[in-house]
């Protein structure tokens, strides 16, 4: 019996990467007839591009502000007007995007890779490791992330690299529970029980088996913390925990606009409009990555 599992296994494995692959193509046909998860798509999308594009695109530069133009309206120059440095508003738009980006892209790829690894191996190996792995999650999950991010950063000291450290250590619990509670149900199914019986190791099961099949799961978690890092990156920085002058970064303009928001309102209602629309694309399609790639969504 057990042969003929791991031989059926073996033959089908061809057959797994083209339903695989076909079950992308369907999420996509699906992601796409939704006219909100488009719009989530399209403002992520040219979110990325500002970020990647930034040195390209930017009509000034950054850091070089002119103090005779301080704080002046929108202009056919400067089509955001300028800063209380006379900088171009604009320009340093597009530049928050990439580090907004930098940082998002960093603490959702520490977070991952330490949350999948946890979780794989509280839910694999179950038992003590489990519990004391769980135990810890419990304690983190006790605080709010933002409070955590803050208590760490007040610690360690504002910077790039610290504000990175303290909001991944701050997504981490989440994504490893998320994670362990996959593994559970994935360990108990016959094609891993198969690989287990003919001796496969368990660092072999858990690469080639189980984590194929968390992928759906954590791209849609991982689209939606990218929300969630990008708020609390913004909250770090507004307080002026986060991204060090004169380094463009959305959360720090919004604070550096407060004194000035009655004489020059848009200049604080234009970081915090750009922070808005980004999260609702992120959040949009996260929700439609869910929905699409949701099997009792499919027909």
């Amino acid at each position: 019996m057990i042969d003929a599992t791991v031989e059926r296994t073996a033959i089908s494995a061809p057959a797994e990467a083209e339903a695989a692959s076909s079950m992308w193509r369907e999420t996509w046909r699906r992601l796409r007839r939704r006219p909100a998860s488009v719009a989530g798509l399209v403002i992520v999308g040219t979110f990325v591009f500002l970020a990647v594009a930034a040195d390209l695109i930017a009509p000034h530069d950054p850091f070089t502000g002119n103090l005779s133009m301080r704080l002046q309206t929108p202009s056919a120059e400067h089509w955001l007007g300028t800063d209380a440095l006379g900088r171009d508003t604009l320009t340093r738009i597009i530049y928050g995007a990439r580090t907004s980006f930098q940082i998002q892209v960093a603490v959702i790829g520490i977070a991952l890779g330490f949350g999948i690894a946890w979780g794989v191996i509280a839910g694999y190996f179950r038992g003590w490791i489990d519990d004391v792995s769980m135990r810890i999650v419990d304690i983190l999950l006790a605080f709010p992330g933002i409070l955590l991010a803050i208590t760490i950063v007040a610690v360690l000291g504002a910077g790039f690299g610290n504000i990175i450290l303290a909001i991944a250590i701050a997504s981490l619990p989440g994504l490893a529970r998320l994670m362990r509670g996959l593994v559970l149900g994935l360990r108990e199914l016959e094609y891993v029980e198969a690989a287990r019986a003919i001796g496969e190791s368990n660092a072999s099961i858990m690469v080639r088996y189980i984590l194929p099949g968390t992928i759906g799961p954590l791209t849609v978690a991982a689209s939606l913390r990218m929300a969630s890092v990008l708020l609390s990156a913004s909250g770090l920085s507004f307080l002026g925990l986060g991204i060090l002058p004169p380094t463009p970064e959305w959360g720090a303009m919004l604070a550096d606009s407060r004194d000035y928001m009655f004489s020059s309102p848009h200049q604080m209602f234009i970081p915090g409009i750009v922070i808005t629309v980004v999260v609702v694309g992120f959040n949009l399609l996260g929700d439609g990555l869910r929905d699409a790639l949701d099997p009792k969504m499919r027909t």
